[in-house]
């Protein structure tokens, strides 16, 4: 062997070992930076297919009808209350053209929705505005 060809032998060598401990550092510097092991639960859920639901967003603005036909309020929005997640349909009756009307929530199982019509059918648009006002919260 030459002098070249052995200094050329011991750079090789010395860069394959430098190689490895690099890649020996690389892994355990990943598995380091993973923490600790974390468990996760897999939860099945039925997923049911519904042809025939309404989307809340298609409710919002549907008149509200009672059993004789008479239009007795508007659905503003739908909302779901925090601590049993009881659907209320937020409805604007009394007023005219804007004026003078409130919102009042009614639980959203009050309503019926048949044929794309919503009926309330034993209210009457002065028992809708005897209850009492509903305010939205603040942003």
């Amino acid at each position: 062997m030459t002098g070249r060809t052995i200094v050329q032998h011991v750079f090789n060598r010395t860069c394959r070992l430098g190689m490895a401990g690099v890649l020996a550092a690389l892994v355990s510097t990943a598995a380091l930076a993973q923490g600790a092991p974390q468990s996760i639960t897999e939860r099945h859920t039925q997923v049911m297919q519904t042809g025939s639901g309404f989307r809340a967003s298609k409710l919002a603005g549907a008149s509200v009808y009672n059993r004789d036909k008479d239009k007795i309020g508007v659905i503003d929005d739908l909302v779901v209350s925090p601590s049993d997640h009881t659907a209320f349909a937020i409805l604007s009756v009394g007023g005219f053209l804007g004026m003078g009307r409130h919102y009042v929530a009614v639980p959203f199982g009050d309503l019926q929705i048949n044929s794309k019509q919503v009926t309330m059918p034993d209210a009457t648009k002065s028992s809708l505005e005897a209850l009492p006002e509903f305010k939205y919260a603040p942003d």
